[in-house]
């Protein structure tokens, strides 16, 4: 079992991480509400990279990256995110739909990449998982 002083630590560095990820959402989505030209997009960059870099420590958590590996996850990413990227392209005109649709639309294929990488693990249940353990 962790000591104290170590679930302290554990607790205020997930809180920071996801600070740090719910802070750069925001600054790079609120900051054309509060500013203009260059510096708007300056915070727009900086949210976008604090919050990929966040998000992508969050996403190697054991408990985070058990849930991202689901079936049922990647399933819902794939078809949720294909279907955004549709209807952005679609409906949304200029770069602005184009990108989003781009950005959906690698998600979605992303998701896509899970499930063909599933497919390829054995089960511990089926037959040939079984042979091939035999075998060896």
């Amino acid at each position: 079992m962790k000591s104290l002083l170590a679930t302290v630590k554990s607790f205020v560095a997930d809180l920071l991480l996801w600070s740090f990820f719910a802070g750069g959402l925001v600054a790079s989505t609120a900051s054309g509400a509060v500013l203009d030209d260059t510096p708007k997009n300056l915070a727009t960059c900086a949210g976008i990279a604090v919050s990929l870099l966040a998000g992508s420590r969050i996403a190697k958590k054991p408990r985070i990256k058990a849930f991202l590996s689901k079936s049922s996850t990647l399933w819902f990413l794939f078809l949720f995110n294909g279907g955004v990227a549709a209807f952005c392209y679609l409906t949304v005109d200029g770069v602005k739909g184009v990108a989003t649709a781009a950005g959906m639309g690698l998600v979605s294929l992303g998701a896509a990449g899970g499930l063909v990488g599933n497919l390829r693990k054995p089960t511990p249940n089926h037959p040939e998982s079984t042979a091939d353990r035999l075998l060896a």
